[in-house]
């Protein structure tokens, strides 16, 4: 061996002592070093010294370019001498205390971890072996292991584990001995196939005999041994064979034992090493079966109670929770299946996908819960399976396809099929010669001769308002028939006008109206066709307001600032059913809707008639009211018409008569009624108190811990005929039997406590999140917890602040109608309950999550409603858009179509907004045929109502007399489907339409029968496209659960392609970065916008999303999808506020206003100024959006959540516990909260 060089680091002498030793001792490797054993003992005993009392000694050996830790290993290797060999341990282990762990990296990549297993192997063969020199070994060994990622296969295949576990056997009393060699195999443990080999060997075994009860002495052995001990039993062999030994039950009553006398809590470790060691033997069925029958619940149970007062034993108590949630048995939903209870029997079954898998499952098949879902012996418990699978890596569903993303227009269709839609673009060929420009400044819209109208205005009439009420039926049995007026429709493959002719309905015994709901029915007499004059002289058919005479008349009496209805009780309509109630005239003027009985607040007797709902007197002796409230007396109700220009309560009740359920709804909410006006106040993000989801699951292991406690009492069930359930007035009453209602089930499990299950999508078994229900028969200041057990994200934003939303009848009446954020003690968490293998798509035992949330009640003899954000219903679309009638002005172009018919029987409505031309002259009607097209849609998704909520804000804008409102319309013509799945969003969906599928799915191909919406408009697109009026933005309205503030998703080659590792010229990269101006220009003026939160990547899985599809086929650069928080926003104007309508509405407004500005940016006549505004709005350096990958829980338009999951104590972590006592002996902070209420990242 050459002498090393010793140049050492600046300011090191060349000539320092210790270097001169380690040459010395270079010269003695091989056979002198076996030869004169002394005179190596002395060279080592220096060197040692110097490293001991010198610092800058260990310095010199460790520094870059020096030879010196090759001299000492090469040293080692060739010494046969113990005491020698000692000395170069004790270098070894000064050399590696310190430096950070660089000087163990050093080492290991110097192969020191080889050389130590062969000094093991060498020592053990003599005999005796020395004990020091093993001990040392170990110890070094335990020093080193972590830093060496091949450890336990060098280990194993060395043979260095059988030594080190037989001297483990041998040294069972030897307690200085025995702790290094432990830490040791703790560290061989955490291989795999090392741990079942310990397993065969009896490791497992012999680790029990190590552990043992209470005792002062000996903790750190007993620590070292749990952890070696739960290291192993991470194998299901090895948990296998504890169970077998009937070790559960020893470590239950060890646990017990220590936390009975641990009473300083000074030995917290252990303690928590022996829950690991019970959390991973219920890794599997036989752990979990014999954890249950060793009582084990009931001991953590209590155990963890005592320890819950002390805040630093919170692991024990997350650890604890964590086993006894998993060890919670299984439990079936309490349902018959969980396929929707509505049934929509479709035209044509598709071939294949999870609609044909339910129309194909063979009669009387469970999908509630199968024996498949206990066979799994699952290593973990976590909750975001997609998350974990490749996260921060390259995305693999990033489209890497070069062609696929450079979008090409490929219209399937051609000019001779697509030019049908001709006629929803009358704009673009009207002349306006009829038309007198001068007379339509001094003339109303509503006699205009260009009326666009499609309210019921065009015939005035003095005949009074009949209010029809519902059948005394359930609402499941009345015979209600599909309302729909005459229109021109395009349905299935009809491509030229379809008239619906009018349906006779017939009348069944009437009931009065009452509170809680509005009762309707369709009168067969009354319904007539409503013709419009359009701007070509023809007439249009209108579908979007009552075509009953008494619809005609509500638009007469909207100008009215108030009505008075009076309503006739059961008996009288019954034997007049063509009545009409006289409206009185002369009634005061005043700030009440005065509105007679039965609509009463007092005493109202129970109202519904085999139907659902409340009983306003329940907890007040109300029993007998009904003979109080008589005729005569009166409900004091404000009237909304002052408070909302585009509400109004009658018109509303006209709207829902010409909506189609499934469910055949005769039902109003009352909210939808009533209406909402925005609270003044702020409402802020919920701080989420400590403790609350560790709380709450503990009173879910009450249930079985107590299981006499639990009442388990049914009280509202939309699976049988007469869904709420009668009692004696101790439990709650719900409803969801009305439009966009859902709750399927209402269990009571405690006196104040609510099971709620919720309504799959129709023609789906899943897709559990919207709900919108009523409550009535609470007691006032009575704090109840309602828990809506399926649902199926894995994570929720009412973990981060967000609250439920609750609607109160009687605040309304007050003079307050208006949706509150509310509830307390809000969190979100797996629980108890499964899907079948069935239903969860061949997975097994997929987990539901719970919504829980506190709610108490202020008002004596109230009804409330609660929902998952605010609703908006199809009947309010249609109710605003008759009433956007009256904001129009002769100055603006408005015509609404019928695109189409929906599934379900109702209308699909295309708006159309521009302004008029100044004249008929040629160069007028040019420039208003050659403005460029806005094309905007939204609520293909029906659970996000916000969608809506934004679009009214649009529309509202485009209807406003603003400057900025008039400029808009003059530069564009906007094209709008303001509602895309008007069939879901009536039946309660939350994601699908009639058919069962995700309608934002279909784009690429939809069928014109089971996508009928979709399929229309993207024929709209398409003929745009053959006549070269491509839109300049497309935009899609959406709603996001899981993350905050307003942002964009678009379309970019660049930014996709950064995101992958594909190779590409900068030829094939050549873009506008034109996509990126109008998000850029929202961030700048709409608060609740973040840029930051945009993503301009194409996935292969929304491929047939609309965003991707218009860019891609129709060649609009500027597609978008728009998705608006649900909960609120963390940056801006609004940060730590949640989002309300008033703020959503003003995103839509933004919206127009940001379209405004970028029309002035395209309309620059210097092209190269226009490009370098763009450039310098948008910036000129883009970044990617994300380096992680992307998640797609129920297949959403969602990227990856990137708020961290609160769930350590449900995830089952196993890489977080420390596996070695240097790393992870004080960080028990691995184990974070279940609630991580401290945390709250976002």
């Amino acid at each position: 061996m050459n002498k090393p060089k010793m140049a050492t680091e600046k300011g090191v002498p060349s000539n320092s002592r210790v270097l001169m030793l380690l040459a010395q001792l270079e010269k003695m490797n091989g056979e002198a070093m076996m030869r004169d054993v002394e005179m190596a003992r002395q060279v080592t005993t220096k060197i040692l010294h110097l490293i001991q009392t010198q610092e800058k000694s260990g310095k010199e050996v460790m520094s870059k370019g020096s030879s010196g830790m090759e001299v000492i290993l090469s040293s080692l290797e060739n010494s046969r001498d113990v005491q020698t060999s000692l000395n170069i341990l004790y270098i070894l282990i000064e050399l590696l205390t310190v430096g950070r762990g660089r000087r163990v990296g050093v080492f290991v990549s110097k192969g020191g971890t080889g050389i130590l297993f062969q000094v093991l192997i060498f020592a053990s063969k003599e005999m005796p072996p020395s004990e020091e020199l093993v001990l040392q070994l170990h110890s070094l060994l335990a020093k080193v292991g972590l830093k060496d990622r091949k450890f336990g296969v060098k280990a194993r295949l060395s043979g260095a584990m059988n030594v080190t576990t037989n001297l483990i056997k041998q040294n069972l009393q030897n307690t200085k001995l025995l702790l290094p060699c432990l830490q040791v195999l703790r560290i061989y443990s955490s291989n795999s196939v090392n741990a079942i080999s310990l397993g065969k060997n009896g490791v497992v075994e012999l680790m029990f005999k190590i552990v043992g009860p209470y005792s002062k002495k000996s903790t750190s052995l007993y620590k070292v041994a749990l952890d070696a001990l739960g290291a192993l039993l991470k194998s299901k062999t090895n948990a296998r064979r504890a169970v077998d030994g009937g070790f559960v039950t020893t470590l239950l009553a060890l646990y017990l034992d220590w936390h009975r006398n641990d009473s300083r809590h000074r030995h917290m470790l252990i303690r928590k090493g022996l829950l690991v060691c019970l959390r991973n033997i219920t890794n599997i069925k036989l752990g979990r079966k014999a954890f249950l029958e060793a009582d084990g619940m009931r001991i953590l149970y209590n155990s963890s109670a005592e320890c819950l007062p002390v805040r630093t034993l919170d692991p024990l108590v997350n650890t604890s929770s964590l086993i006894m949630r998993k060890c919670f048995p299984k439990n079936r939903l309490p349902l018959p299946t969980i396929k929707s209870a509505f049934h929509y029997q479709l035209p044509h079954v598709p071939a294949e996908g999870p609609v044909a898998q339910l129309y194909n499952q063979p009669p009387g098949v469970d999908d509630v819960v199968d024996e498949s879902d206990d066979n799994e012996e699952a290593d973990t418990d976590t909750e975001n399976d997609e998350d974990e699978k490749d996260q921060c890596s390259l995305n693999d569903d990033i489209e890497t396809d070069l062609n696929r993303l450079h979008p090409k227009r490929s219209l399937s269709r051609t000019y001779d099929e697509l030019k049908v839609y001709r006629r929803f673009f009358l704009e673009l060929s009207e002349d306006f010669q009829g038309y007198n420009f001068d007379c339509s400044k001094t003339t109303s819209s509503t006699s205009s001769s260009t009326s666009f109208s499609s309210s019921s205005a065009s015939t005035q009439s003095s005949r009074p308002i009949v209010v029809p009420t519902a059948a005394a039926l359930s609402p499941k049995h009345i015979p209600t028939q599909s309302c729909q007026e005459d229109y021109n429709s395009i349905k299935g493959h009809h491509t030229q006008p379809l008239p619906s002719a009018p349906t006779p309905t017939h009348t069944a015994p009437l009931t009065p109206l009452q509170l809680d709901s509005v009762y309707l029915s369709k009168d067969k007499d009354k319904k007539e066709d409503v013709n419009i004059p359009s701007p070509d002289g023809r007439t249009n058919l209108s579908s979007f307001s009552s075509s009953l005479s008494q619809g005609q008349m509500i638009e007469q009496e909207l100008m009215r600032p108030l009505e008075c209805v009076s309503l006739k009780d059961s008996r009288d309509l019954s034997t007049e059913e063509g009545s009409e109630v006289v409206k009185q005239e002369g009634s005061p003027v005043s700030a009440t809707r005065h509105i007679h009985s039965p609509l009463l607040l007092g005493g109202i007797p129970a109202r519904r008639i085999g139907g659902g709902g409340s009983n306003l007197g329940s907890d007040c002796g109300s029993e007998g009211a009904e003979d109080e409230g008589g005729e005569g007396a009166v409900l004091e109700v404000p009237d909304t018409a002052l408070l909302l220009p585009l509400h109004d309560p009658d018109l509303y009740v006209e709207m829902v008569k010409g909506t189609s359920s499934v469910p055949q709804y005769a039902e109003v909410a009352y909210p939808d009624y009533f209406g909402h006006v925005a609270p003044t106040f702020k409402e802020p993000l919920l701080e989420r108190l400590y403790g609350v989801q560790r709380s709450k699951i503990f009173q879910d292991i009450e249930r079985l811990i107590h299981p006499n406690d639990i009442l388990d009492k049914v009280v509202y069930d939309l699976d049988i005929s007469s869904p709420v359930i009668e009692d004696n007035g101790e439990s709650l009453r719900f409803n969801s039997q009305f439009e966009s209602g859902n709750l399927r089930k209402a269990v009571q499990v405690r006196k104040y406590e609510y099971d709620l299950v919720l309504n799959s999508d129709i023609n789906s078994n899943h897709y559990h999140q919207w709900f919108y229900f009523e409550v009535s028969g609470m007691r006032v200041g009575t704090a109840y917890r309602f828990n809506i057990i399926n649902c199926e994200k894995s994570n929720s934003q009412f973990n981060y602040g967000m609250q439920v939303l609750m609607y109160s009848v009687q605040k309304a009446i007050s003079g307050k109608p208006c949706w509150v954020r509310t509830g307390t003690d809000i969190c979100y968490y797996k629980n108890h309950f499964a899907r079948s293998s069935i239903a969860a798509g061949g997975q097994k035992g997929k987990s539901y999550y719970t919504l829980t949330f506190s709610a108490s009640f202020s008002h004596k003899d109230d009804v409330c409603y609660f929902a998952y954000h605010y609703p908006y219903t199809f009947s309010t679309l249609k109710m605003h858009l008759s009433k956007l009638e009256d904001l129009r002005t002769p100055q603006i172009y408005l015509r609404q179509d019928v695109l189409c018919e929906t599934l379900g029987g109702n209308s699909c409505p295309l708006l159309t907004i521009t302004a008029m031309p100044e004249s008929n002259s040629n160069d007028h009607i040019c420039q208003f045929r050659n403005r460029p097209l806005i094309f905007l849609s939204a609520r293909v998704h029906p659970g996000e109502t916000n969608a809506s909520w934004v679009m009214k804000g649009t529309l509202e804008f485009l209807m406003g007399t603003s400057p900025l409102a008039a400029s808009l319309r003059e530069a564009f013509i906007f094209k709008i489907v303001p509602m895309l799945n008007p069939d879901g969003v009536v039946n309660g969906n939350h994601r699908c339409s009639l058919s069962g599928e995700d309608l934002n799915r279909q784009w690429q191909n939809p069928n014109p029968e089971l996508h009928p919406t979709i399929y229309h408009t993207k024929s709209l697109l398409q003929y745009l496209a053959h006549i070269q009026k491509a839109p300049l933005v497309f935009c899609d309205y959406h709603g996001h659960s899981r993350k905050k503030n307003v942002f964009m998703y678009g379309c970019s080659l660049k930014e996709t392609v950064w995101q992958t590792n594909i190779s590409a010229s900068s030829s094939d990269l050549q873009e506008d970065l034109g996509y990126r101006t109008l998000p850029k220009i929202l961030s700048q003026i709409a608060p609740a916008f973040s840029m930051a939160s945009c993503s301009f990547v194409v996935e292969r899985s929304k491929e047939s999303t609309a965003r991707v599809v218009v860019w891609r086929e129709i060649g609009v650069q500027r597609s978008y999808t728009m998705e608006s928080t649900l909960c609120g926003c963390d940056q801006g104007k609004y940060k730590g506020l949640q989002i309300g309508t008033r703020e959503l509405e003003e995103m839509g407004a933004q919206f127009c206003v940001a379209l405004l500005r970028l029309k002035r940016l395209t309309g620059l006549r210097n092209h190269q100024h226009l490009l370098d505004l763009e450039s310098d709005i948008i910036g000129t350096h883009t970044k990617a959006v994300s380096s992680c990958s992307t998640t797609y829980v129920l297949e959403e338009d969602e990227p990856s959540f990137l708020e961290a999951i609160d769930y350590s104590a449900e995830s089952n972590d196993e890489d977080a516990e420390p596996e070695n006592e240097l790393a992870g002996e004080v960080n028990e902070n691995q184990d974070q909260l279940s609630d991580s209420e401290t945390n709250h990242r976002d």
